[in-house]
């Protein structure tokens, strides 16, 4: 944008990538789904404070598994400035779903743990027992 006053205080998408430890195509994507909105000034994508606020939230989301749509939907929610009463309703209820969905995950893979568990020690029986000399 041209006559547009930056900020004194942006990152550059290499320091962004620094400091948030992403790659720059990764910034670039979520630009593109419309998750960050950095400044372009000319080729230059310049980050603001808002924008870090707005990636250290993606990234949260995204190791609780959130889907990038819902992480939009809470973005955008607290983008309307209701003094976030809104948004934190709204996080709440899907991190409980999200939670509720991941202690299920757990207990599936607990329960396919012990299972595969119990089939080794079965598998080591019968390897031991092919070595054993045959009783006569």
């Amino acid at each position: 944008m041209p006559n547009q006053k930056i900020p004194q205080d942006v990152l550059t998408i290499r320091e962004m990538c620094e400091a948030f430890d992403v790659t720059p195509r990764t910034l670039r994507f979520y630009e593109s789904k419309e998750l960050l909105f950095p400044i372009r000034d000319g080729q230059r994508r310049l980050f603001t404070r808002r924008d870090r606020g707005r990636l250290k939230l993606i990234l949260r989301g995204k190791r609780f598994g959130f889907a990038l749509e819902e992480i939009r939907q809470l973005l955008d929610l607290y983008d309307r400035g209701d003094q976030q009463e809104e948004q934190l309703k709204r996080t709440y209820d899907i991190a409980r779903e999200r939670l509720a969905q991941m202690v299920r995950q757990r207990d599936e893979l607990n329960e396919a743990i012990t299972e595969l568990q119990s089939q080794l020690e079965w598998g080591a029986e019968m390897i031991a027992s092919f070595r054993r000399p045959a009783a006569e």
